[in-house]
This record gives C-alpha cells, sequence and structure tokens, in this order.
C-alpha cells in the first residue's frame, strides 16, 4: 500500500480547489481543439493510430447497444464509434422526436437515433471535426438517411435558437470541454420545456491534480477533461435538469498511460439521463460558478 508523502498530499489538497465545470484557467482551448481535432480525424480516416481507447463496433455492443438496432445502421459509421456508453434507452426516444447529437463525430448515434425516431423525426448532429462531418454526411446521403443533418458547430455555442428540440443526446464528448458548465446550459437552452437530455461520458472518482489536467494530449484522450462526478451532476442540475437515472458503464481505456490515470483517479464512465425543468433562461446563461 502506498503512503502518499507531504508533497503529494498537498497536491491532491491543491486537486480540490481547482475550478472544475470552468477550467478556462487550466487549459489553452485553442490548443486543446486542435488536438481533439487531430486525435478524431484519425479515428475518421479509421487509421491504426496510437489511441487511449478502443473504437468500433465490438466496443457498442460491449456497451450495450442492441445489436438490432446496430444492423440498421451505415457499418463505417460503427467502424469510428468511439464512444463511452450505450445511453439512449434513458431518453425514451419514439417516432417524431427532434434529437441533437453533441460531438457527433462519425454519426453512430445520430443514425442510431434516426432509427428511432422514423421518417417524421429529425436528428441533427453537431461537430468541429471536418473529416468526421464529411464522412457522416456522405454516409447519410447513400443510406438515404433524410431525416438526418450534420453541421460544423462547437458544443459550447450551438447555432439555434430557444426550444428546438425534445432531445439532446451526447456520448464521450462533453468532459472534452474546457466550459461544461456552457455546454449544459447551452443544452438546456435549445430543449423544450420537459425534453430529455442523457449523456454518456467519462468522469472521475476525485479531483486531477492540476499537472494531469493541464496535459493536452490526456485532454484530447477524455481523461484529463474528467471531473468528479459530483461535480459533473451538480452541474447538470445548475443548468435547470433533474436528474432521472446515473448508472456506471463497462468501459476501459487500453494505453498503460490511460490505466495508470484511471487507477489514480478512479476515472469512469457513467450515462445519464435527465429532465429539462424550463427554469429562467438568464440564470441558465450565466451557469455555475465552479
Amino acid at each position: 500500500m502506498h503512503c502518499m508523502t507531504r508533497s503529494e498530499q498537498d497536491e491532491s489538497a491543491r486537486a480540490a480547489l481547482l475550478p472544475q465545470a470552468d477550467a478556462s484557467s487550466l487549459v489553452d482551448a485553442e490548443e486543446l481543439e486542435a488536438k481533439v481535432k487531430e486525435m478524431y480525424a484519425a479515428v475518421a480516416r479509421e487509421e491504426k493510430a496510437e489511441l487511449h481507447f478502443e473504437v468500433g463496433r465490438p466496443v457498442a455492443e460491449r456497451l450495450g447497444y442492441p445489436p438490432d438496432l446496430l444492423d440498421a445502421i451505415p457499418e463505417e459509421a460503427l467502424a469510428s464509434f468511439a464512444g463511452v456508453g450505450y445511453h439512449l434507452d434513458l431518453v425514451n426516444l419514439a417516432p417524431g422526436d427532434t434529437v441533437l447529437d453533441l460531438g457527433s463525430g462519425s454519426g453512430t448515434d445520430v443514425f442510431c437515433a434516426a432509427v428511432r425516431v422514423g421518417k417524421t423525426g429529425d436528428v441533427v448532429g453537431v461537430d468541429f471535426t471536418p473529416e468526421q462531418l464529411t464522412k457522416a454526411t456522405r454516409l447519410r446521403d447513400r443510406d438515404g438517411f433524410g431525416q438526418v443533418e450534420f453541421i460544423e458547430s462547437r458544443i459550447d455555442d450551438l447555432p439555434f435558437a430557444d426550444d428546438t428540440f425534445d432531445v439532446v443526446i451526447s456520448n464521450g464528448v462533453i468532459n472534452l470541454s474546457v466550459v461544461k458548465s456552457r455546454v449544459f446550459a447551452e443544452a438546456a437552452r435549445v430543449l423544450r420545456p420537459e425534453g430529455r437530455l442523457a449523456v454518456a461520458d467519462i468522469v472521475s472518482g476525485k479531483p486531477l491534480k492540476e499537472r494531469t489536467r493541464r496535459n493536452v494530449e490526456l485532454w484530447a484522450a477524455c481523461i484529463a477533461g474528467a471531473i468528479p462526478r459530483d461535480n459533473y451532476t451538480k452541474t447538470i442540475e445548475a443548468t435547470g435538469f433533474a436528474i432521472d437515472e446515473i448508472r456506471r458503464n463497462d468501459y476501459e481505456f487500453v494505453s498503460d498511460r490511460a490505466l495508470e490515470a484511471c487507477s489514480t483517479y478512479d476515472v469512469q464512465s457513467v450515462s445519464v439521463g435527465a429532465t429539462y425543468s424550463g427554469s429562467d433562461r438568464g440564470e441558465l446563461a450565466r451557469g455555475p460558478a465552479t
């Protein structure tokens, strides 16, 4: 059993005082965005890159995606699947629903949602990686998903009017944002009252140390952007949501470096379902302070 030195104890104490939901003082957002685009462009191209995480259909199946649903979407989208949990069951998608996917990648969750909402529904995916958008749009056109649209956008500054969607979903993406509080505020803004939210994401069991959180490579790998689970759920609730369900997912990173961080900080994947109460928009715009 390892006993922490005084220096390690001090560092852990400082970690608890760091900002969590808004880490813009810790990380250069432009540098991080460039790194994320580089990493996920390789995922879109299905390159055998040295990634910290697994991709593809076997991951989706292990996480709980129904095989018949995966059979109904483009195989090439699934080949670039880099999600961290199954979450679509938390929002009970129905024919005619309008759905927004934050960080849609090559489209796996968008296409899954499109199957559920049918031809009378609409599904929009937003992403900022050109290679992902190009691939997803090509697959949409090839396979005739007429109810699907892909738009280039940041997830913390959405190009949609208030009260546009019935459902917002996101998988393995919000942890990558430096301003998580703003992401959830934007999700609330574009949802109709009583709209549903379902996210699968990476959180931690305890605060990550500052030197880890400032590591852009680990942040882009869905590790250093993890904030404590309690902070994460409080950030969701502070933007007008009531959490209906939260569960831990059977998800594992693969690189030694990532596994070490997971062991040190209890980094884990969770799926969260919530309902938007329709709180005051002005309060949501300000978001939580931490």
